[in-house]
């Protein structure tokens, strides 16, 4: 099972693209605090996000359920890769009531496939 949650705050704008398919992404830049250490920043692609999704801004700190992938792509020098997280979901931490959904809505997920 491929699940991943994580807390942090955006570290630029939310940045629209539409891709050569037509499909329409949001990508978002997270910094997560780490306690005694460093931050870690985190790359997210969101496919389908809503409209407001693209008016996300700079601190905004969000909760994101969603997946890892690593994609490879070919560039001038060759082939290079990314890791970043698939959104299946982004909240902002301040709507308590849909943290916890999109918190149970992970757990349903970890749970169908342990049982």
């Amino acid at each position: 099972m491929n699940v991943v949650i994580i807390q942090g705050r955006l570290s630029r704008p939310a940045e629209e693209r539409v891709l050569p398919s037509g499909d329409r992404l949001v990508q978002l830049e997270l910094t997560i605090a780490r306690p005694s250490e460093r931050a870690e920043s985190a790359p997210v692609v969101w496919f389908d996000a809503p409209a407001s999704a693209g008016e996300l801004d700079v601190d905004e700190e969000v909760v994101v359920v969603g997946r890892v992938r690593r994609r490879f792509f070919r560039t001038a020098g060759g082939t290079q890769s990314r890791t970043e997280v698939v959104a299946e979901q982004v909240v902002l931490r301040r709507h308590a009531k849909k943290v916890a959904a999109a918190l149970e809505r992970a757990h349903r997920l970890l749970d169908a496939d342990a049982g």
